[in-house]
């Protein structure tokens, strides 16, 4: 790419391999994964344009952080590594990425206080109680698969039980389920073309639906304060720390959060596997003889080789150097997720599909640090849980070609054609 009129001056060179047009990410991931592995070998810590399709927002460019040891550096160090001007590496609005986005665009204290008082949701008497719910979601999914014949696997199996637990969570009546996952789709495919036809545009349909999430979780919480029961939103509208307790606004956004980020991770890598299983038959022999007892290491690599979050972004509050490259304050740094989880210096055979991976220090949930990804577990337990129902219940799927979702921060299949007899 060259440099346009409308660019703001970049500090550096940019370098050679492109990472930012929509040509490089309209490629497979094994095809960006060789650049990837090219930025790995050349230090780790490259500077690219903006990814902003020629609207940089006043951006000059990133750093792409593309090693595993520079990745995990970088997260855990948030007092001179900031989330709170936006983890998007494609430029946003501010104001889009906090409501989006919630405590994720957050740094100490701020992060720290909303981090306690959602952790109620993931303590061990919570997770029991999802645990046993996601069990029976997992069982009448994969039930209506048997004898299916001919369908959309991401249809019909990987994006039904990632929004179950989240409207399970949050109390969300049966009736009210379905828009509900609608407008969680929407917030990571987009709106299609039937979304469209009213003449809305796009940015307009996607801030409704983040509107309709919000809405669903606000009328929950103010219901729970009046009338509390045993369940997650009564924790949430009741916790409080010094004092301090959940508004409706922040409830909302905390709504969109969880539909997002406890969306889309779990979707995506369902989909990615059942796909990769099947190319893979070796791999799921070696899961089969003894399911129970492997199905959780598994898991693992599951989401390390599917990388289903790519990327996101952080700003350094002052200069700094690391790995031998010095950052300037305000400069953004993205960290690859997908390349981290490829690298050669920590994985032995990395782009190889291998069940028995042991140890496997995969940053498919964040690189370590405060923003660790707070429901890793109910993660893990949803994938556990469902391809113990798949592989027992429908071990013979033939899985078809996958059409891809092209983006630029999720890896993930649009439609994956199966037939289940």
């Amino acid at each position: 790419m060259t440099q346009t009129d409308s660019r703001p001056q970049s500090p550096r060179p940019y370098h050679e391999l492109d990472i930012s047009s929509s040509q490089f990410w309209s490629q497979t991931f094994e095809e960006r994964e060789r650049t990837f592995a090219r930025l790995r070998a050349d230090g780790g810590f490259t500077w690219h344009q903006p990814l902003a399709d020629g609207q940089p927002g006043g951006e000059t460019g990133f750093w792409a952080v593309t090693r595993h040891e520079d990745i995990v550096a970088v997260s855990r160090n948030h007092q001179v590594f900031s989330s709170a001007e936006g983890v998007s590496v494609t430029p946003l609005p501010k104001g889009l990425e906090q409501k989006t986005s919630f405590f994720l665009v957050m740094d100490p204290p701020d992060h720290m206080t909303f981090r306690r008082l959602i952790s109620g949701a993931f303590t061990p008497k919570q997770i029991g109680r999802i645990k046993a719910q996601i069990q029976a979601d997992a069982r009448e999914i994969v039930r209506g698969l048997v004898g299916a014949g001919d369908i959309d696997f991401v249809a019909e199996c990987s994006t039904q039980l990632p929004m179950r637990t989240v409207s399970d969570m949050i109390g969300i009546a049966p009736k009210d389920r379905d828009a509900v996952r609608k407008a969680a789709e929407v917030l990571f495919a987009g709106p299609t073309e039937e979304d469209l036809a009213s003449g809305m545009d796009g940015m307009a349909f996607v801030s409704r639906q983040v509107q309709v999430l919000r809405e669903a979780a606000i009328e929950i919480a103010r219901e729970r304060r009046r009338r509390p029961k045993d369940d997650l939103m009564t924790n949430i509208v009741q916790a409080e720390i010094g004092g301090r307790r959940l508004t409706d606004d922040e409830i909302g956004s905390f709504m969109v959060m969880i539909s997002t980020a406890g969306n889309d991770t779990t979707k995506q890598t369902t989909s990615l596997t059942a796909l990769t299983l099947a190319r893979n038959p070796e791999q799921k022999r070696w899961l089969m003889a003894d399911l129970p007892s492997r199905i959780d290491r598994a898991v693992d690599e599951f989401v390390r080789h599917g990388s289903p979050v790519m990327n996101f972004a952080r700003i350094a509050k002052v200069d700094t150097e690391i790995g031998g490259t010095t950052i300037r304050a305000g400069e953004k740094v993205a960290l690859f997720y997908c390349s981290g989880n490829r690298d050669e210096s920590v994985f032995d055979r990395p782009n190889e599909f291998v069940l028995s991976r042991s140890p496997n220090p995969h940053i498919g949930f964040g690189g370590g640090g405060i923003h660790f990804c707070l429901g890793h577990t109910v993660a893990k337990t949803q994938l556990s849980v469902l391809f113990s129902e798949l592989l027992t219940r429908v071990p013979d799927m033939e899985v078809g070609e996958p059409e891809w979702l092209p983006h630029r921060f999720v890896h993930g299949i649009k439609r994956l054609p199966v037939h289940v007899r």
